[in-house]
């Protein structure tokens, strides 16, 4: 029995021995592929730049197994490539996001608008809330009669946990330096007064978003401060409202282009493919982080002991 037990501890030791051995070398071989495939987006031929704008809209650049995010470091560099490039004289932004980040969504935009290229904005499926404050920054915003727009809002979201805690005789032992520091903290409920300061901080966030979408569409701002309610609308009503400009999808993205720069559109997609070492990556150092992040954040975030998560 003793020698059964040292050989299956033997085979496990020997398995992850295998198991890491193979993951650094498919690192080491994509880090090294990746050095001729980075820019290869460059090297192609097109006179329109394509990049997508899909998932959620965040600042930092990681892969996850069935959650799509767009990244605004990358966006943001292919945004400056394409503006270098003498080839590109346009860029369409495809746009199918829910949302995300309000300093992802605010580095994107000033992107944007920074950039000498003529940018069309299509909405695809869904451009609302961060999607669409990053599509009103184009100069034209194609969207399908068909799509989920607007949603001109912010929310401010956190779990609490002081109500089970109660239940179950369980004390939240609070030490803190600065009276509001562990302000939506899920050990405890919120109090007036935090309630009231959270708002204030969140009408700022939603008078910014107002005040962006109505410099950018040309719109008085009281107009869309009436708009603003955080309600969604159809592709087809939005175009009413004056939050869309032209009803359609590439096709008409294309011709936009091509009529108002007098050109034959080719086009280019500035998008980075997954290498090996991002997908493996994803997998073992992200996908616990997406599982667990609801209850992580809330229970110790390595930046601040908070649970609080804005998002436009």
């Amino acid at each position: 029995m003793k020698m059964k037990k040292e050989d299956r501890k033997g085979r496990w030791h020997t398995a992850i021995k295998i198991l890491i051995v193979l993951f650094v070398i498919s690192f080491v071989a994509s880090w090294f592929l990746s050095i001729f495939m980075e820019d290869d987006f460059r090297m192609q031929e097109g006179n329109v730049a394509v990049i997508p704008i899909k998932g959620i809209i965040i600042t930092e650049n990681y892969n996850v197994f069935g959650q799509e995010v767009a990244d605004s470091p990358t966006i943001v560099n292919f945004i400056e490539q394409a503006d270098k490039n003498p080839q590109i004289k346009a860029i369409i932004f495809e746009i199918n996001s829910p949302g995300g980040a309000p300093v992802a969504t605010d580095e994107i935009a000033s992107a944007i608008e920074r950039t000498n290229k003529t940018t069309v904005a299509w909405i695809r499926e869904m451009g609302t809330s961060a999607g669409y404050w990053i599509a009103s920054s184009c100069d034209t915003i194609v969207a399908s009669r068909m799509s989920t727009t607007g949603s001109i809002g912010a929310t401010i979201a956190y779990l609490e946990f002081s109500g089970l805690l109660k239940d179950y005789n369980i004390t939240y032992q609070r030490l803190i330096a600065g009276r509001y520091k562990d302000i939506g903290s899920p050990f405890k409920a919120v109090s007036e007064e935090e309630r009231m300061l959270l708002q204030k901080y969140l009408d700022r966030l939603h008078g910014y978003f107002i005040s962006s979408v109505a410099e950018n569409r040309g719109l008085p701002e009281e107009r869309i401060r009436e708009l603003a309610t955080g309600m969604i609308y159809l592709g087809e009503e939005a175009k009413e409202l004056g939050l869309v400009d032209v009803l359609g999808g590439k096709r008409e993205a294309v011709g936009l282009i091509e009529h108002k720069l007098n050109i034959t559109a080719e086009l280019v997609e500035y998008k980075k493919e997954p290498t090996l070492a991002d997908i493996l990556g994803g997998v073992f150092s992200r996908q616990s982080f997406f599982v667990g992040k609801g209850i992580g954040n809330s229970l110790m975030d390595a930046r601040q002991f908070s649970g609080i998560e804005v998002w436009t």
